[in-house]
């Protein structure tokens, strides 16, 4: 097997892009990592960068190898965001992250926030993070359809993030075969492209690349003036040639 993808990310109708996102692959094996700074609050870009940086260091060292060494990498790195917020300015900055990890016939990811990771099989949607967000949990709880989740009042009312005492990400993990495909994205992405729309582009698509442009031209028919910073990364597993 080999690994294809691609990465984009556009800072939308805002003064500055405070999503983050980081790729590394060769082969079968891949690092994939997105972070989405919370706008609400001073040097959300710092705390993306910063939790991006270290997640992916740590994928590609090989601390990761499992989901408690991904948990244990989401806690080093919110470590890192608390030691940057004595800095004056970057008191309250937070951030979300979604993290996949790739190697051999395996798959393993971790999340906090409401950035989200797509899992595909034969074109079919298998697996979706569920959003560390009021929001979510108003749905699992039957108070709210799934469609609502897109335009929720609460739905920027974030759980978890990195940046706070108490970090509690979630994992997962999946074997892989030729033909799965991921999609890492922040909400300023899955906002705007439901999850039937991203499974039949993914359906046309040649290439991670081809699937991006597929998403992203619905994204920019919906989108409002000054729309969020929006991001996403790509990935397809390949056989060999």
């Amino acid at each position: 097997m080999k690994i294809a993808a691609y990465g984009y990310t556009n800072r939308g109708g805002r003064e500055n892009n405070e999503d983050s996102i980081r790729l590394q692959w060769a082969g079968d094996r891949g690092s994939f990592v997105l972070a989405d700074g919370l706008g609400g609050h001073e040097s959300g870009e710092v705390a993306s960068q910063t939790a991006a940086d270290a997640i992916l260091a740590g994928l590609v060292d090989g601390e990761a190898a499992d989901e408690a060494g991904l948990r244990a990498l989401f806690q080093s790195a919110n470590a890192q965001i608390l030691q940057a917020q004595a800095v004056p300015g970057q008191e309250e900055m937070r951030t979300t992250a979604v993290a996949l990890r790739l190697a051999g016939e395996e798959a393993a990811w971790a999340y906090i926030g409401d950035s989200r990771l797509y899992r595909f099989r034969g074109g079919e949607l298998r697996e979706v993070t569920k959003d560390h967000s009021v929001t979510y949990r108003k749905f699992l709880g039957g108070e709210i359809s799934y469609m609502d989740i897109y335009h929720d009042d609460d739905r920027s009312r974030l759980l978890r993030v990195l940046g706070r005492e108490d970090c509690r990400p979630e994992t997962g993990r999946a074997a892989i075969a030729p033909g799965d495909a991921f999609l890492l994205c922040s909400d300023g992405f899955w906002e705007y492209v439901y999850n039937e729309e991203i499974q039949a582009d993914l359906c046309k698509a040649e290439s991670p690349e081809h699937w991006a442009q597929l998403m992203l031209l619905r994204h920019i028919r919906r989108t409002p003036p000054g729309n969020d910073n929006f991001s996403l990364i790509a990935v397809l597993v390949e056989g060999e040639e």
